[in-house]
């Protein structure tokens, strides 16, 4: 029955948009009694933060898939196209879902993203991913971007996947990069390397033609 109600609350909010998003609307479009529903959801705020868990624990099923990428960017990668094709898979709704998590009431009573900031740090935690000064901050940065980006797109209901997820991807690696060429162990790398090289020898000049 929840899923039957929150798949009908996704499908008011598609075509109905927030001014049509209703109790009586999403149990009208589920078949069932209006008190059916008060008992799983007793407002229509309470069936908004389902809606949103539900599309979050889906995204984090499939981000999850990242670990099994054997290196820390083919993981990366996967997050970064897992988080475009869930907002063009359903443009309408995640977009929706984006206005509404905005208010604070709503976005209170979800669960925080402790789970996939976790999961970013086993990511960049990886030895072939460009290490950071604080990993931590560096995943909730990386977090902050992909999210960014792709609601923006979403806002201004793009179309172009492949295109987003170039531009994604550019700004996490270069992100990345750039703060992993900032890093003590890479200056101090930089600086032995240039050390080790060999002085450039000065030929003796011939001499002149007459």
């Amino acid at each position: 029955m929840v899923e039957t109600l929150l798949e009908a609350a996704a499908q008011v909010l598609e075509t109905k948009g927030l001014e049509g998003f209703n109790t009586n609307a999403v149990a009208e479009r589920a078949g069932v009694s209006i008190g059916s529903l008060y008992q799983y959801f007793p407002s229509k705020d309470a069936l908004t933060v389902g809606l949103m868990e539900r599309e979050n624990d889906r995204f984090y099923r499939e981000a999850l898939a990242a670990l099994d990428h054997a290196s820390g960017p083919a993981a990366l990668d996967h997050l970064i196209r897992v988080a475009v094709w869930q907002q063009f898979a359903r443009p309408t709704l995640a977009r929706l879902l984006d206005v509404e998590e905005s208010r604070p009431q709503l976005r209170s009573a979800l669960p925080n993203t402790g789970s996939m900031r976790t999961l970013l740090l086993e990511i960049l935690a990886r030895e072939d991913s460009p290490p950071q000064a604080d990993t931590e901050v560096a995943a909730r940065d990386v977090f902050a971007m992909i999210r960014g980006l792709v609601d923006a797109a979403g806002e201004r209901g793009e179309t172009d996947t492949a295109g987003l997820t170039r531009r994604v991807t550019a700004a996490v690696q270069g992100y990345l990069t750039m703060m992993w060429e900032g890093t003590p162990s890479q200056k101090a790398l930089e600086s032995a390397e240039k050390r080790e090289q060999p002085a450039r020898k000065i030929l003796p000049r011939g001499p002149k033609r007459p």
